[in-house]
């Protein structure tokens, strides 16, 4: 008893040193302009988590997102406008950064996708439907040879004799 007390006081002694150093982590430097931040925050929205990949830029907490974040920021102090930004960040990390990808030639698999896969599925729905169907009709009743030849097995006596 004493060692399973033991060990849970230590495992938790061990998450409540950690806590201070995660929310640490997540904490972002306040910018002394507003006027930053809030372009800081329209840029962001445009731009996709690479890490979480379903989530902007502005909504993720991951460390790389984090990082991205202060260079835009950094980027934004020094002059830089939000489509210099932009096209410095597409050029790093591909068209993939961008939460909407423009439709061009590389990415109209990503617009177009999924579309034909949903047309594929309805397809392959409708013919696996019909052949069901058709299958139901093309069904032949038994002959009266074959009746009587299995009500003869049934009770017992050899339909060959």
């Amino acid at each position: 008893m004493r060692a399973w007390l033991s060990i849970i006081l230590l495992c938790g002694s061990f998450a409540l040193a950690q806590q201070p150093a995660q929310s640490n982590q997540q904490a972002q430097p306040a910018a002394a302009d507003a006027a930053v931040e809030a372009r800081l925050l329209h840029l962001t929205e445009e731009l996709r988590c690479l890490v979480c990949q379903n989530e902007t830029l502005a909504a993720s907490h991951a460390d790389l997102a984090i990082d991205l974040k202060n260079q835009i920021r950094e980027q934004i102090k020094a002059g830089k406008s939000d489509r210099q930004i932009i096209d410095y960040l597409v050029a790093r990390y591909g068209d993939f950064v961008l939460y909407r990808p423009p439709l061009k030639a590389s990415t109209v698999a990503l617009w177009v996708g999924p579309f034909v896969l949903l047309l594929a599925g309805l397809f392959l729905m409708v013919r696996q439907l019909k052949t069901r169907q058709r299958g139901a009709h093309n069904d032949v009743a038994p002959s009266d040879g074959d009746l009587l030849r299995a009500q003869q097995l049934l009770s017992g006596s050899d339909p060959r004799s």
